[in-house]
């Protein structure tokens, strides 16, 4: 049995090494504005050597001022204000109130034009108020009101002409106007009337209904639900597998709580509205695209002036002085925690300015001219002209929102989506359609517009729009 060797070599070795500070660096890029204020709070509540510097700032730009004078200005903040143009405040053209001077326009809030989400309540009394004669909003309301967690209405007509002094006929038409806008079979005042509600809807979008299914709705619902097929079949002249077909029918399209399936959630409202604050707002001053990181503004973090003098003191001293080293230790660690964060709050800033920089630049005529000028462009595009890696572009747009010169709030991701344009013609197309214009009709007049895409391209598109296919329209 041969012997077993043991040694010892030492060879040199090159990997990758990453730094806890560039890993506390990428983690503070990658936050969005709202998720930086909860960060910061964090961090002063547990390290005593940072703190919030309550410093002036300029009403123009954002600087810091030094006494009433801002250096990037070159002006006093004791002159009094110019007024702003229309240009810089296109929504003042539609208010009664007086132009706003720039001091007020510079307290303007962007979270002020943030859209609350509407329940589907909410909703539907909005949207019946169209429908409404003199006197029947009231009456709408109450109704609405008296719905239950399924979308039926939870009183008799009676009843409610009993509690509101109001006509059944009165009743009946708000009623009716509710079932109109509200999701299909919300506002019926039982079962029944909510699957024929459903069932009419469909046959009108041009599902293909079964014969029987109407009949056993309106005559044998208490049967159906009982199960009694035998009896359904025998009493409509029909085969036990045709009443079979009713059913899985029913449990496919229909739902007997209108207000809890899925459409009911997102009627009208493609999505829950998130509350969302712009990181960046671009806005058009003098006829230049200016671009503004909203923190800057809001954060100007210090070192705690006595936690700062002490670890100069420390620093000086090679002796141990009035402090031992349990006191010496956590002085250290709090001071260079506090440093290393204002500087990584500092790269947010710069690295986040620049990138909104070149991307302004670079959609110049989107911010201007709309979506349908908006070009294609690619992170690492961006990454190239700001010289930073591309995974660092991913990280310092990623869940992040600008506020355009039209004080519309766009994501970040907006300005890399190049279909975005070719969105807004296949949807202008449908809105001025004469004609239902099928997949293959829009694709066709995309090519002579100079837009190639396939058409299977077309209806993802068309489907990512809420836009129904042609024969549904």
């Amino acid at each position: 049995m041969a012997g077993m060797d043991f040694s010892m070599d030492i060879s040199p070795e090159m990997r990758v090494w990453i730094s806890p500070s560039l890993i506390e660096a990428n983690y503070i890029l990658s936050l969005s504005r709202m998720e930086l204020q909860g960060v910061i709070q964090q961090e002063l509540e547990v390290n005593p050597a940072l703190e919030m510097d309550e410093k002036h700032v300029c009403s123009s730009c954002g600087g810091i001022l030094e006494g009433n004078f801002c250096h990037n200005c070159m002006m006093s903040q004791d002159e009094k204000p110019k007024e702003d143009s229309w240009e810089d405040f296109p929504e003042q053209m539609y208010t009664l109130s007086a132009p706003r001077s720039r001091e007020d326009s510079d307290e303007f809030d962007p979270m002020t034009l943030v859209a609350n989400g509407m329940s589907v309540q909410e909703q539907i009394l909005s949207d019946v108020a169209t429908l409404s004669h003199n006197g029947d909003q009231f009456l709408a309301e109450y109704v609405i009101n008296s719905l239950d967690e399924h979308g039926l209405v939870s009183q008799s007509v009676d009843e409610i002409a009993a509690e509101t002094n109001r006509t059944v006929d009165e009743i009946e038409r708000v009623i009716k106007n509710i079932q109109a806008v509200a999701p299909v079979g919300a506002g019926a005042r039982d079962l029944q009337e909510c699957l024929l509600i459903q069932l009419d809807y469909l046959g009108d979008v041009g599902v293909d209904v079964p014969g029987h299914v109407k009949p056993i709705i309106q005559n044998y619902l208490k049967e159906f639900g009982a199960h009694k097929f035998g009896y359904i079949a025998k009493e409509l002249g029909i085969t036990h597998d045709d009443v079979e077909d009713a059913r899985d029918f029913i449990r496919e399209h229909l739902n007997p709580f209108p207000m809890q399936n899925d459409q009911a959630r997102t009627w009208k409202t493609p999505q829950e509205s998130p509350f969302v604050a712009p990181d960046v707002i671009v806005s058009i001053k003098d006829g230049e695209l200016h671009v503004d990181v909203v923190e800057t503004r809001d954060y100007h973090l210090k070192m705690n002036s006595m936690y700062d003098q002490i670890a100069r003191q420390l620093g000086r001293s090679r002796t141990k002085g009035d402090f031992n080293d349990g006191e010496r230790e956590p002085v250290r660690d709090h001071v260079n925690r506090a440093k290393l964060f204002i500087s990584n709050i500092q790269q947010r800033r710069d690295t986040l300015y620049r990138i909104s920089r070149c991307i302004v630049d670079l959609q110049e005529d989107f911010l201007r001219g709309g979506v349908r000028e908006l070009r294609p462009l690619t992170r690492a595009i961006v990454a190239q002209q700001v010289g930073v890696h591309e995974s660092t572009v991913s990280r310092a747009t990623a869940n992040k929102y600008v506020m355009l010169p039209t004080r519309k709030v766009i994501a970040f991701s907006d300005f890399f989506t190049p279909s975005l344009s070719v969105k807004d013609i296949i949807r202008e197309m449908i809105e001025n359609e004469t004609d239902p214009l099928t997949d293959r009709k829009i694709c066709d007049l995309l090519a002579k517009q100079g837009i190639r895409i396939a058409r299977r391209t077309v209806a993802k598109y068309r489907a990512e729009l809420n836009v129904l296919p042609s024969t549904m329209r």
